[in-house]
């Protein structure tokens, strides 16, 4: 068994964004194709916790390099009030001829990234205006830090940041750190979540938000607004606006913006295409430039699987002889 720490997925994704989000978008293309498996998610949840889940993401991911594996991630959002990491997982890698389990790599950076490489492929893919004024970033975690890392991969002169956060502790310190990933570029901290939504066309949502709580309404004609914690945006929100998922049957489940906009109207029309239709160029969608496009990933297994083989190729780590039955 072939066991990679977090220290070791650290160096082997160093300095390696553009290679991942090219990973990334393989992976989506792969699985618009249909050369994928992708069972739904399972959610862990415990009798009277409203916050706390454990997930399992199963996934298969062919081509000319396939995979399959399974991500184990738990989100504790309390966590994050005693300085440990919100979100805490391991992944496994499966051998394809024998089944038995071949790489054990904790994950919760390569879900990170997986994440932000994403939401760098559909910035790049889904913003019109040339390259963006700025980015508003609304939650201070580990997600948008990422994100704003893989951006800049895409964008090197990025000059602007706005964050919001409803902790203004947070917020300072926030700020601090995204200068340290972009030391050139001006950073503010909005007052209010309109005045962050506002600042810019190119908009990243990552909470721990478990119901909506916010709109668009302020939002710049023709904005990008990357919906990565999925249950931030009302139903009038969804609806008003252009949609771009993954995979709708995953994206509309477990009570998301999208699934709640389903209830709503009893149908998907209000989605417009998957960001794997438009890697492939397969997708006749088109941005309307007096509305909002918004993107809102489920966050598919088999990106994890994905990066975690470019991180299990990477000649790291700690091989266990004995750890499974001879």
């Amino acid at each position: 068994m072939h066991v990679i720490g977090y220290p070791e997925v650290a160096s082997a994704l160093e300095g390696r964004e553009l290679e991942v989000i090219d990973v990334v978008r393989r992976a989506y293309e792969l699985h618009d194709e249909g050369r994928s498996s992708v069972p739904h998610s399972t959610f862990l949840r415990f009798p009277g916790d409203t916050r706390n889940r454990i997930i399992g993401l199963p996934a298969f991911l062919g081509g000319d390099r396939p995979a399959a594996g399974m991500k184990w991630i738990a989100s504790f959002p309390d966590n994050i009030a005693t300085g440990l990491p919100r979100a805490n997982a391991v992944l496994v890698l499966n051998s394809l001829s024998t089944g038995r389990p071949e790489a054990l790599l904790e994950a919760s950076l390569i879900s990170a990234r997986r994440t932000a490489a994403s939401a760098a492929l559909a910035a790049r893919t889904l913003y019109a205006n040339g390259e963006p004024d700025g980015v508003t970033l609304i939650g201070t975690g580990v997600i948008n830090l990422e994100v704003l890392r893989f951006l800049c991969a895409v964008w090197p002169d990025l000059p602007s940041v706005t964050l919001f956060d409803t902790d203004p502790a947070r917020s300072a310190s926030f700020a601090k750190r995204c200068a340290e990933v972009v030391p050139n570029a001006k950073i503010a901290v909005a007052d209010t979540v309109d005045a962050a939504v506002g600042a810019h066309h190119l908009i990243c949502i990552a909470t721990s938000a478990a119901t909506p709580h916010m709109n668009l309404a302020a939002a710049l004609p023709g904005s990008v607004v990357l919906h990565l914690s999925l249950r931030d945006l009302d139903t009038e929100t969804i609806l008003a606006n252009q949609n771009v998922v993954d995979d709708p049957d995953h994206a509309v489940r477990e009570r998301t913006s999208l699934h709640l906009a389903e209830q709503v109207v009893g149908n998907r029309d209000f989605i417009d295409t998957t960001i794997g239709a438009l890697c492939r160029g397969t997708s006749t969608f088109r941005p309307d430039p007096g509305r909002t496009v918004i993107f809102s990933p489920f966050g598919l297994g088999v990106l994890d699987v994905a990066v975690a083989q470019l991180v299990a190729e990477s000649s790291v780590g700690v091989q266990i002889d004995n750890f499974l039955p001879a």
